[in-house]
């Protein structure tokens, strides 16, 4: 298995319409892009200094299937709204199962 973890840091002006639409976008990709084992995307709740605007946790089956998911034409539209309007993003991908 391997677990994807995005956090985007939205940049300053990013309005609560383009936050939802982000969030929506991603949310809707489970249903398009086929091989997802589970998927969770979310708004932060506790808005420390530290803390990102959005996060995603998506496990994959193995490399293959996160690679395709990475190239798929639906996530690419997404990762052009988070381009859009992300200051930062962060990620880390990694191998292993519990």
């Amino acid at each position: 298995m391997i677990t994807h973890i995005v956090c985007w840091k939205y940049k300053p002006g990013t309005t609560d319409g383009q936050r939802a639409a982000h969030i929506a976008s991603l949310r809707a990709l489970p249903s398009l892009i086929p091989d997802i084992e589970s998927f969770l995307v979310g708004a932060d709740v506790l808005h420390l200094d530290r803390s990102f605007d959005t996060g995603l946790v998506a496990v994959y089956r193995d490399l293959e299937t996160l690679d395709a998911y990475m190239v798929h034409p639906e996530h690419q539209k997404v990762v052009a709204i988070g381009r859009e309007i992300a200051q930062q993003v962060v990620s880390v991908d990694f191998e292993g199962a519990g």
